[in-house]
């Protein structure tokens, strides 16, 4: 008998493609699949200690924690991408047996079954827009440190405000500019996938990320299209002078997974011990 809790990442349809021999899970357990009703539930063993309800509440509050077990969530995840269309629950999804897995995949079956058939042979791609770092960005005192660097420093108030002013119209024009742009892009994309997301723009002070984003946005294109996707974005950075276009994936379709009626629970699963 298994011993410990059950992590779930994600459920998909039975699939005959073997998985990463060597791919290793949550906590390092290798992942395996438990069948249930033609679905099928990614899962791996995870020790209570760590997964249970009051201590996993701590460790989600422990960013290196997080971060550790995100990459290993992702990492089956990418590989379940590779050979079927898997449906990821959210991170730290967690059961006491399997009796309970396959208890909440009963409930959910409606709702994993139109899900999967919606995101069947389709992928996630990832484009984000932004403006380039301009050393004024940084605020009042990068504006007057920029002011003393330039080689025609303002000889009085008057010239100093003329100078502030015409930076702030350039940057002004830049970030109108990059709107434009990604607004563009982002109407031209959408017509080349079967659905889009706008996400929020992202705070560079969380991802690190130099310059404004001014898009974030994600595609569910169908896998046998994702080349030409692919081309169209690279095509467009030709027009995107002073601007940064990034494109990440192919990814399993986090952002559409809630497409499909369902409460919250239904569409992200569980977190606590049932």
């Amino acid at each position: 008998m298994t011993t410990g809790l059950r992590y779930v990442y994600a459920v998909c349809r039975p699939f005959s493609a073997p998985l990463q021999s060597q791919l290793s899970g949550v906590g390092g357990a290798p992942p395996r699949l438990l069948h249930h009703h033609g679905l099928v539930a990614v899962v791996s063993t995870v020790p209570e200690r760590l997964f249970a309800e009051e201590p996993l509440r701590a460790h989600l509050e422990d960013l290196d924690w997080l971060t550790e077990t995100a990459r290993a969530h992702q990492q089956v995840i990418d590989a379940l991408t590779t050979v079927t269309t898997p449906l990821p629950l959210r991170l730290a999804t967690v059961f006491r047996d399997d009796s309970a897995v396959r208890v909440m995949m009963e409930a959910r079956e409606d709702y994993f079954r139109r899900t999967l058939d919606r995101l069947d042979g389709r992928v996630e791609w990832g484009v984000k827009v932004y403006t380039d770092a301009e050393p004024g960005d940084a605020g009042e005192a990068g504006e007057a440190a920029a002011t003393d660097r330039a080689p025609g420093k303002a000889a009085s108030g008057r010239d100093y405000l003329r100078q502030r002013r015409d930076r702030f119209r350039a940057r002004e024009d830049l970030w109108q500019k990059a709107e434009t742009f990604a607004t563009r892009l982002h109407e031209t994309l959408s017509e080349r996938a079967e659905d889009s997301r706008l996400h929020p723009p992202q705070n560079p002070a969380l991802s690190g990320a130099a310059g404004r984003n001014v898009l974030n946005a994600a595609y569910l294109v169908p896998r046998d299209h994702s080349e030409e996707f692919v081309e169209l974005v690279d095509r467009t950075k030709d027009e995107a002078s002073g601007m940064r276009v990034e494109l990440t994936g192919p990814w399993a379709a986090y952002s559409f997974v809630g497409d499909v009626g369902g409460t919250e629970d239904e569409e992200n699963g569980e977190g606590d011990l049932p």
